[in-house]
């Protein structure tokens, strides 16, 4: 069944290279098709496809030393191969050699001619032998390169990283964007508590803990079946959501009995901690414009108990109609944007994000505001949240925004946090988040209120 399962992960790293398609939607497609594997099986299938991903750049940087011929000219499912054989030489110690090198010749025979099933061959046993002598480019003279190179991150990436956070402290982002992170999750205090939530995943995880800042989450490793065969799960009792994106609903602070609006739900992580927060009491819509993520966001507010949601289907890049939409109290706009935030849950995002992206987003970013603004009450807030680090999609979207809407302020208030997670939002009033520096995804978050 290895076998099958190498099969797969190159099966999903071809579909990445050939379609825009996200990491998520391709395994959720496979894990539907191929329920019959083991757990055993799906982890190890995990495992390859997004430690291929995180570490892409240095095993290609390898491979090339390696290799008679310039990666460019190789086939990139002959380069997936490559790669996918030379991450378990390097990074899975369980794994003998010959059986990572074997199953790459044997995926090879399918799928090229003879002569690069001899290159797949010599290549991968020589880097079994010698990979660990490979010289990288000097960290003093190129930093850039070295950096790139050696953590596995595209040099456009590293080099705006340099030039905000220089050396020591770029190394430790990607460090921290490389490891592992825990599968996080909300209690729903509408069911449970913190403690009670913790008490029933103890038969089902590994190190357990309460998270630092977010009052009601819990992180753990390596659950023993899938997160929706949990009793806990089926329940009700949580939602799988990072610690980051809980200070975001924390910072909208919503009361019960208020109108609110979460103007881009998605499947509902936010929605549904926004009903916990109001107590499921007052209105809370739930708009997107993907009429079958709405339909999932119904059945988990129903799996959770929730009861004050109601949905709408729209799409942001279009003004909303003012006699179809009330005001409301508050809005969160979770926006759109390149996800570089994330990296940590999401490698694959690496290698489809440029520099450009940045600028596109920004632009959508700042209509989605815009089309918003209209419906927030007096005195009322609106929340800008992005699961990004970058200043074109944070600062840079407020500033333009304030100065196009004059009657927006940011609001400097730490009222809905607990205390330890003021030191979360700077003197801007902005609440950011790295993954190397508060072990949570990176997120920024701006909480606008309306003074005119």
């Amino acid at each position: 069944m290895a076998d099958e399962v190498r099969k797969t992960a190159l099966f999903i790293l071809n579909t990445l290279d050939a379609e825009r398609k996200t990491l998520d939607s391709v395994f959720e497609d496979i894990l539907c098709k191929k329920n019959y594997l083991s757990k055993k099986d799906r982890a190890l299938l995990q495992a390859l496809v997004y430690g291929v991903l995180r570490w892409r750049l240095r095993l290609d940087w390898i491979i090339e030393y390696f290799s008679n011929t310039r990666l460019s000219r190789v086939d990139s499912k002959v380069l997936n191969i490559l790669r996918l054989g030379l991450f378990q030489i390097i990074y899975l110690s369980r794994i003998p050699v010959s059986a990572a090198v074997n199953t790459s010749v044997e995926m090879a025979k399918s799928a090229a001619a003879p002569w690069v099933v001899g290159y797949v061959n010599g290549l991968l046993r020589n880097a079994a032998r010698e990979y660990q002598y490979v010289p990288f480019p000097n960290i003093e003279k190129d930093p850039v390169s070295s950096l790139s190179a050696r953590k596995s991150f595209p040099e456009w990436l590293i080099k705006r990283w340099l030039d905000r956070f220089g050396l020591k402290e770029t190394g430790l982002l990607c460090d921290a964007i490389n490891n592992i992170p825990p599968i996080t999750v909300r209690a729903n205090r509408l069911k449970a508590s913190r403690e009670k939530l913790v008490k029933s995943l103890e038969e089902y995880a590994e190190k357990i803990k309460i998270t630092d800042y977010a009052p009601d989450g819990v992180s753990f490793f390596n659950p023993k079946i899938s997160i929706p065969e949990i009793k806990a799960f089926e329940d009700g009792l949580f939602q799988v959501q990072d610690e980051a994106a809980q200070l975001v609903t924390l910072l909208l602070n919503p009361q019960p009995d208020e109108t609110v609006l979460d103007a881009c739900a998605g499947l509902g992580g936010k929605t549904g901690h926004i009903a916990q927060i109001m107590e499921n009491r007052g209105r809370l819509f739930a708009m997107d414009k993907d009429e079958k993520k709405l339909k999932q966001l119904e059945s988990e507010m129903h799996r959770l108990g929730i009861s004050i949601v109601s949905t709408c289907i729209h799409d942001l890049n279009n003004p909303l109609n003012l006699k179809r939409f009330e005001k409301f109290d508050r809005i969160l706009l979770d926006a759109p944007c390149s996800g570089l935030g994330v990296l940590r849950r999401n490698p694959d995002t690496k290698w489809i994000t440029s520099k450009q992206n940045l600028a596109y987003y920004h632009k959508r970013q700042a209509l989605f505001l815009d089309n918003l603004a209209h419906l927030v009450k007096p005195s009322g807030v609106l929340v800008y949240a992005v699961c990004s680090t970058e200043p074109e999609e944070n600062e840079s979207v407020v500033k333009g925004f304030l100065n196009k809407h004059a009657e927006f302020a940011v609001e400097n208030s730490t009222k809905g946090l607990p205390n330890k997670a003021c030191s979360l939002v700077n003197n801007d009033g902005y609440l950011m988040t790295f993954p190397h520096l508060n072990n949570m995804d990176g997120f920024f978050a701006a909480c606008l209120k309306r003074i005119k």
